[in-house]
């Protein structure tokens, strides 16, 4: 027998108006993360004392900072750094958080309170200082600094996952499976990780808008980074020093910013809306192990007799 669910897929969560405006705005963004640095019309480190903090125009199309360099060269060029290394960050929390919040759920009570122990201590450690800590460490560069932020996702990542896991786990199919002879590894690749889908996407959206945030203001503060390299927090940060040259500045930088969490957080009120409880990304699979076939099997020779 095989039990089916509502089938919902990645053309289910574009219809809505909201994801299809957030996708557009994500491909740009991140096409400018690869290439960007390459299609840039300036060298973004270049120096130019006649063009202190002119505005728009046809050579420069928004502008040139304090020292003369040219805004879009050093944006573009600036999201490499600001997006790529908030997908670091996202990645280690992920790659940490989900496999030991599904694993929680079967592998005893002991690592259960072990995991959960190490997630409450890393939840308490201040997050300002525990960067500085580690780029002092390893060295003041934005992907040590990322790998810092990522260990601070692990929690948030494991506790969602932690939490779905257990909702599904005690569903009636997945104790059937078990009592089938189902291994634990068969339950949680086939019935369980399909179902977590949708909570794990909604998440990662949130995160790696929260990650973006943290590339923001760790750049804005001159750590991970070091000058004259582009990042969208450290251009938004010297271009508030100069307010009074150039009041138009820092909203460049600043909506650009904003402008990309709010596609990520659409992203994920979209996944949200669209994958309720109950609901996947895709069919739930037809439970299938050797004492389900014997089982079938001997149904039908039953049948067949009668």
């Amino acid at each position: 027998m095989s039990r089916r669910t509502p089938l919902i897929g990645p053309g289910s969560v574009l219809r809505l108006p909201s994801a299809k405006i957030a996708v557009v705005i994500l491909a740009a963004v991140i096409f400018l993360s690869v290439f960007g640095t390459a299609l840039a019309p300036q060298n973004p480190l270049t120096i130019n004392a006649n063009a202190l903090y002119q505005g728009p125009s046809l050579q420069h199309l928004l502008g040139t900072d304090y020292l003369g360099r040219d805004v879009l060269s050093r944006l573009m060029a600036g999201a490499q750094l600001s997006v790529l290394t908030a997908f670091e960050a996202v990645g280690i929390g992920l790659g940490l958080g989900a496999p030991l919040g599904i694993a929680t759920v079967f592998l005893g009570k002991w690592f259960d309170f072990a995991a959960n122990r190490l997630a409450d201590s890393l939840m308490t450690l201040p997050y300002i200082f525990f960067v500085v800590a580690v780029t002092a460490a390893l060295g003041n560069g934005l992907v040590q600094a990322m790998f810092a932020v990522g260990i601070l996702l692990y929690p948030g990542f494991f506790r969602i996952t932690r939490a779905a896991t257990l909702e599904f786990a005690r569903a009636q199919y997945v104790e059937a499976a078990e009592l089938l002879g189902a291994s634990k590894l068969h339950v949680i690749r086939v019935h369980l990780v399909r179902k977590v889908l949708p909570t794990m996407a909604v998440t990662t959206a949130s995160f790696t808008a929260a990650a973006l945030l943290a590339v923001s203001f760790l750049t804005f503060l001159g750590i991970g980074v070091q000058p004259p390299a582009p990042t969208w927090g450290g251009v938004l940060s010297s271009d508030l020093n100069y307010l009074s040259q150039a009041p138009w500045a820092p909203l460049i930088p600043g909506a650009l910013i904003a402008i990309t969490v709010g596609a990520l957080n659409a992203l994920a009120d979209a996944f949200r809306d669209r994958t309720g409880p109950g609901t996947l990304l895709v069919a739930d699979p037809v439970i299938k192990t050797h004492s389900t076939l014997e089982v079938l099997e001997a149904a039908g020779d039953r049948q067949s007799a009668a």
